[in-house]
């Protein structure tokens, strides 16, 4: 009887997360170029960080019992690594707990020697992921209009540039007309603005290079770009965070309250940068205060 429950509660653990990797698109990478960069995976400090990705995939987590909500989730490393599992994984097989089916975006970090416009691929990585999920909603058992996207740091960059520059098109060679707003926006500890004064800069020199134009950093400094269509959004920040600060976060959120975009914003005194799903400076959980959030939705 002990090792029936025991095989049962293993089958049960294991479609909590049943996980299948896809390629992004169906077939030529766009605003590619042929390269020489290999991928690269290390595992260090407990965190997978995978570099010079060239080929972008999305991998879902399917829940056991699914709600018909999903998220699609941006990794942090300021455009030149992915924090794939403490950023990712580990946030889809947390979500997958609450009914969420999750996917986790390995998409391409900017790189002169593998795109034609570095400055584009990430956006064109997320807009595919929300363009690829909303059209297999379907199939996969989601609902439309509930398909979110989350950003860590510059993942959290990556997230708030769908959010709000969805009416346009990054890749424009593609003819599929399937919408690319996200209905909601996740953005915990995000690079926002490319401000010189309050931006990240090893994500912006990535993204768009250390001499880019005026016009360039303010399509990309993203708290400029909210009007009434950005999605509802959630944010997470630390005070104390040295690498992105928290006025990144207090930008957006003045841009919400302006255009009366629903906003929900939680500041923690401390807590530093990357911090993950877990600021052990507190015993405040900020994911318990996303999944309410969600419900509200």
């Amino acid at each position: 009887m002990k090792l029936v429950l025991l095989i049962s509660s293993f089958m049960v653990a294991t479609a909590l997360y049943a996980q299948q990797e896809m390629p992004l698109y169906d077939g030529t990478v766009p605003n590619s170029k042929p390269g020489r960069t290999k991928e690269t995976a290390v595992s260090k400090d407990n965190v997978l960080r995978i570099s010079k990705v060239s080929v972008p995939t999305l991998t879902i987590y399917k829940p056991a019992n699914a709600n018909g909500m999903s998220v699609i989730i941006c990794p942090g490393g300021g455009y030149g690594i992915l924090a794939f599992d403490k950023e990712g994984t580990r946030v889809a097989e947390e979500m997958n707990k609450w009914g969420i089916t999750a996917f986790v975006l390995k998409y391409r970090l900017p790189d002169d020697t593998t795109n034609i416009d570095r400055s584009l691929a990430p956006l064109q990585d997320a807009q595919q992921a929300v363009r690829l999920v909303r059209s297999k909603a379907a199939e996969w058992g989601l609902k439309k209009d509930k398909i979110g996207i989350m950003g860590f740091s510059a993942g959290g960059h990556l997230a708030s540039t769908a959010a709000t520059h969805f009416r346009s098109k990054a890749d424009a060679t593609t003819k599929d007309t399937t919408s690319v707003r996200p209905d909601f926006a996740i953005l915990i500890y995000p690079v926002i603005s490319f401000d010189s004064t309050i931006t990240h800069k090893g994500s912006r020199n990535n993204l768009v290079g250390a001499t880019a134009s005026a016009d360039q950093i303010k399509l990309y400094s993203n708290e400029l770009q909210v009007t009434a269509k950005t999605p509802p959004s959630f944010l997470v920040h630390a005070a104390d965070d040295g690498a992105v600060p928290v006025e990144n976060s207090i930008r957006y959120y003045q841009a919400c309250v302006k255009y009366k975009v629903p906003a929900e914003m939680h500041l923690y005194p401390k807590g530093g940068h990357g911090f993950g799903m877990f600021n052990k400076t507190t015993t405040d959980n900020w994911m318990e205060r996303l999944k309410n959030w969600l419900t509200s939705l």
